[in-house]
């Protein structure tokens, strides 16, 4: 099982206490970075407050050498298709061509009245027209152009520039609806996410993937939250840290001691994930990232 390192930065997280987690991630030998893309906290003061997902990763890229980097999800409310292209394939470039994109429909409303982003309604059918035009505008040979007459985005006769390193772009897409959002990952995505749901009904999402995209292979992946202790002791306190139960965390995430978290895990993998997401609520943490990189991710592979 691949595991990748997950952080929710709008909770209250610098660029300075990402670039240490990112670094750590990567020191500890983990494959991938990957942060949300929201503007307002969940809970709290968000202190210091949000920081952009894109420019966020603009630096990772330039200060990391092996990490893959991504987005779980880019909120498709928060930039054009055509700019998400272009900004998408300028950090692909600063990285060397270690760029993932997960993008979705969004769904926090409040972020969006808070910072004036429009929220509109039918946002699945404008998410396919992202991914149509930003898939479309990589795939377009460089010296062509690139047309789109769609019901929410047009683009007449676009350069489609700059292009990517990576032909493709690894796409990410993820989500629990049980028709749409299937349909939309047969299509166009390359990795399907199901996040911090039970392993029951991250399985039941797979099959709907799998049949829906009809022979089509795609990379399976689970988000879940992660809260790993040596024992009972440690993992009440760092439970503590994030403003959470160890008992919320161990039936909603997986908590515990190195044993009970690989055994949690497991499961995943048996429902179909051969990647798990680990999403750590505590980004100062880093010998949390070190403890799971030498007492979990051994027992996983």
């Amino acid at each position: 099982m691949d595991l990748r390192i997950m952080t929710e930065p709008q909770q209250g997280a610098s660029y300075h206490t990402q670039l240490a987690l990112a670094r750590a991630a990567e020191a500890a030998g983990f494959s991938g970075y990957f942060r949300s893309d929201h503007y307002l906290t969940m809970s709290g003061d968000g202190l210091p407050g949000p920081t952009d997902a894109w420019i966020t990763l603009a630096g990772l890229a330039r200060e990391t050498s092996t990490l893959r980097l991504g987005t779980m999800l880019t909120a498709a409310t928060f930039r054009l298709p055509g700019v998400l292209a272009i900004q998408v394939a300028q950090v692909d470039q600063m990285s060397g061509g270690r760029i993932e994109l997960g993008l979705g429909a969004a769904w926090y409303e409040a972020e969006h009245r808070a910072y004036g982003i429009p929220f509109p309604s039918a946002r699945l059918a404008r998410l396919e027209e992202q991914l149509a035009i930003v898939t479309g505008m990589w795939a377009t040979p460089t010296g062509e152009t690139f047309s789109y007459d769609g019901r929410y985005f047009q683009l007449s006769d676009s350069p489609a520039l700059p292009k990517p390193v990576q032909s493709p772009v690894p796409i990410i897409v993820g989500g629990t609806g049980p028709a749409k959002t299937p349909a939309l990952a047969a299509k166009y995505a390359h990795e399907f996410n199901v996040p911090f749901a039970s392993v029951a009904d991250t399985k039941a999402q797979f099959e709907r993937v799998r049949a829906a995209a009809d022979g089509r292979e795609l990379t399976y992946s689970a988000a879940v939250t992660t809260c790993v202790g040596k024992d009972d002791a440690d993992v009440a306190r760092r439970a503590a840290a994030t403003g959470r139960g160890v008992e919320d965390l161990r039936a909603n995430g997986a908590a515990g001691t190195p044993a009970e978290v690989v055994e949690k895990l497991s499961r995943f993998a048996e429902a179909g994930a051969s990647r798990v997401y680990l999403q750590l609520l505590d980004m100062t943490d880093l010998d949390h990232v070190d403890l799971i990189a030498s007492e979990v991710r051994p027992q996983l592979t």
